[in-house]
């Protein structure tokens, strides 16, 4: 005996979802090169506290925008998991929460990492209050809230490749999206998992490992192209058919 389908999974996937998910992914991801890669490349000199701190003071508007990117990617993808969820619940719920569950885990890390920025700001502001402390002390404080902004990232990003698990079954399972790009979500996370573990545990072959892993992470583009076209041709479909008025 089989257990009748869910009523909104019978009619067909929710489009409405599908339309919103593939832009707030794609909106949600353009943003994480710059703020999360480029920015710290630009300010951080590895091991020199006193480099870093006088890169921060140089470009003090760089780092103001890098974490307004990296604001407004933790606000899209609150809309990421949202569109996904409604899209995918009525494959598998239980999978569909735990994907939601993984994302929104993330994301307070990711705010708790431009705590880190703001404090590196505040250091090398030259307010009165920090007199007590003298030069290389600040230097100091400015280049470990750096250091810790990406180790924070770290954190985040391992937690956040896990959501392309169920992700990843989810779309095997959905019918209405190629399977192979479930699969290739399996790939993506693999690109994120060992890097970031290598560089928190084992440091030393952090780069070695990143230097394999990373190029696997573009594995996720099919899924958020795919979400868009789809999005993009269900609109237009709704506004040729005149059923749809």
């Amino acid at each position: 005996m089989t257990s009748a389908p869910d009523p909104e999974y019978a009619h067909g996937p929710n489009q409405e979802a599908g339309e919103t998910g593939g832009p707030a992914l794609l909106f949600g991801s353009i943003p994480a090169p710059f703020g999360l890669i480029y920015v710290p490349d630009k300010l951080i000199v590895l091991n020199d506290a006193t480099a870093t701190a006088n890169h921060i003071r140089a470009s003090e508007s760089l780092l103001r925008f890098g974490i307004g990117y990296e604001l407004w990617q933790a606000t899209m993808f609150i809309f990421v998991v949202l569109a996904l969820y409604r899209l995918f619940k009525a494959v598998n719920e239980a999978h569909a929460l735990a994907m939601m569950i993984l994302i929104l885990l993330s994301i307070p890390m990711y705010l708790l990492s431009v705590v880190n920025e703001i404090a590196a700001l505040l250091v090398v502001s030259g307010a009165n209050f920090l007199s007590v402390f003298d030069p290389s002390q600040l230097n100091t404080l400015a280049y470990i809230f750096m250091r810790l902004h990406n180790r924070t990232i770290l954190v985040g990003e391992i937690v956040g490749a896990l959501w392309f698990f169920p992700f990843g079954i989810l779309v095997i399972r959905s019918r209405f999206i190629p399977r192979i790009l479930g699969y290739l979500l399996f790939v993506a996370a693999f690109g994120y998992l060992p890097g970031h573990l290598t560089n928190l545990l084992l440091p030393a072959y952090g780069p070695l490992v990143d230097k394999f892993a990373s190029s696997l992470t573009v594995c996720e583009v099919p899924i958020i192209l795919w979400l868009l076209i789809w999005g993009a041709k269900d609109q237009h479909s709704q506004a040729t058919d005149p059923a749809a008025a």
